[in-house]
């Protein structure tokens, strides 16, 4: 038998014991209340007697002379038939009497409802004397009797009321009971770039714990890429990803390593602030075939909506990824011909060809000097490199200026001169030197800048704005030296 019933038994039972308990009260209440009565009315009628005797006393003449004239009019009334009498109240015998006093209730007339035809007096309010008399007269064991009636009618209404509250108590132990075994839903939080579970497959979350009957619960459950999809018991749990889901392209995200303990304790929880999870895309080309199979499993075991649709997702992922690595080998190789493209070598020492300049320039060699010129133009050179030995002097061609250095190590030095062409052109434009439409195109001119300062500066900023009509030439001169020495002043080596 559950507590709640066994309560309500006995608050049941109590309630009985007190109607008892008072019927019995009431009971010797009421032969109580009719003793005392009848004490107060004897009492009542002797003092009403001694007043009558009092009065007597007073006036006995002119009762008699009243008596007298009584008789004698009593005389004159004609006689009744001979079989009927004249029978008055008072001659009567008390159990014929309308009016007759009842045990236990004093001398007050008691009317009897099957002889009485008129109408029945409202019972009256006690004056204030009646009622002072009677509490003088109430016996302690009435007053006893009434406190204990008091008492018991407190009893039955403390015992209704720790019977409500009992039932109260005891519907919300059955709803907490209720909750503990009802699946709750609760939403995490998760970040999965470009995510749609409703094309791709969801993701599989890993939970272990234990609810709130003290199960051991170890189970994979599936979200959405809202975090919306677990149901769970109330307890205590930790969650973690259990794989990457596969967006529709073929996506496969990295999981994360962080775990995260949640208590889920109602229904609709967010739990975002406890566990969120940021699945982040990799490079597509360093996917391993053992995150695909694994992301496949999961969809095929909950995440899609049937194995079917893992298995298109898992191709799609494959050829993602098999996409991906044949573009990074094509770059590679690529950039493999490029290199050996920009690679120049001579009889004293090897250089690379700036990337900035690689397609752009084209080179010729005469034994150890090395042009560099624009396009197939080979009178319009960028830098020429020239091998000197050491403690030999160099002087440049004219027109040109000495850009940078390179000691080999060998017993040479590697000298690069040529046009400063971040001063020429602008030189040129403003008109302190020759046309620049009949020297360089514009287009060439433009270009020219450019190249020699690596596309770090245009030509209108170094028109306007670093050379000017001053002709800064040693400004100019800076920009492309720098830029040299630091590109392509480095990549001179000796030859093996």
């Amino acid at each position: 038998m559950s507590d709640e019933t066994c309560g309500r038994e006995d608050a049941a039972q109590d309630a009985e014991a007190c109607a008892e308990a008072l019927e019995s009260l009431d009971q010797i209440a009421l032969g109580e209340i009719a003793f005392d009565d009848s004490t107060v009315d004897a009492q009542d009628e002797s003092e009403a007697e001694g007043e009558q005797d009092a009065d007597d006393d007073a006036a006995p003449a002119g009762d008699e002379a009243g008596h007298e004239n009584s008789e004698s009019e009593d005389d004159d009334q004609p006689e009744s038939d001979a079989g009927e009498g004249t029978v008055l109240l008072d001659s009567l015998p008390a159990e014929d009497s309308l009016t007759r006093e009842l045990p236990g209730l004093g001398s007050a007339p008691i009317v009897d409802e099957t002889i009485a035809m008129g109408d029945i007096p409202l019972p009256s309010v006690p004056s204030a004397r009646e009622a002072e008399v009677r509490h003088r007269k109430m016996t302690p064991k009435r007053r006893n009797l009434m406190v204990a009636g008091v008492v018991a009618v407190a009893l039955v209404a403390g015992g209704a009321g720790y019977a409500a509250w009992n039932g109260y108590q005891h519907e919300q132990a059955a709803v907490v009971a209720a909750n503990a075994h009802t699946m709750m839903s609760v939403q995490i939080g998760v970040h999965a770039a470009g995510l749609d579970c409703s094309t791709g497959s969801k993701i599989p979350v890993q939970v272990s714990g234990q609810d709130s009957d003290g199960s051991s619960v170890s189970e994979t459950l599936y979200v959405d890429e809202h975090g919306r999809g677990i149901k769970l018991l109330p307890g205590d749990y930790t969650l973690s990803i259990a794989a990457s889901p596969i967006a529709a392209d073929g996506t496969i995200y990295t999981v994360p390593t962080t775990k995260a303990q949640v208590t889920v304790k109602s229904d609709g929880q967010d739990l975002s602030a406890q566990a969120t999870f940021k699945l982040k895309v990799p490079s597509a080309d360093t996917v391993t075939d053992d995150q695909i199979d694994a992301a496949a499993k999961y969809a095929e075991e909950g995440g899609a909506s049937s194995a079917a649709a893992a298995k298109v997702l898992q191709q799609a992922a494959t050829a993602r990824r098999d996409a991906a690595v044949n573009a990074v080998s094509a770059q590679k190789a690529q950039a493999s011909r490029d290199a050996d493209a920009r690679h120049k070598a001579t009889d004293l020492y090897q250089l690379d060809i700036p990337v900035e300049w690689y397609g752009k320039v084209a080179t010729w060699q005469n034994g150890s000097t090395l042009c560099i010129y624009l396009g197939d133009d080979a009178n319009t050179p960028l830098v020429t490199l020239v091998a000197v030995r050491e403690g030999e002097s160099f002087t440049p061609d004219e027109g040109d200026t000495v850009l940078g250095a390179a000691n080999l190590g060998n017993g040479y030095t590697v000298y690069a001169s040529g046009p400063v062409y971040p001063y020429v052109v602008p030189q040129t434009i403003n008109g302190q030197t020759q046309n620049p439409v009949s020297t360089y195109p514009m287009d060439t001119a433009i270009e020219l800048v450019e190249l020699t300062t690596g596309n770090r500066y245009t030509y209108s900023q170094i028109k306007n704005v670093l050379v000017g009509k001053d002709g800064k030439a040693d400004a100019a001169a800076k920009l492309e030296t720098d830029y040299l020495a630091q590109i392509l002043m480095p990549s001179i080596k000796a030859q093996d």
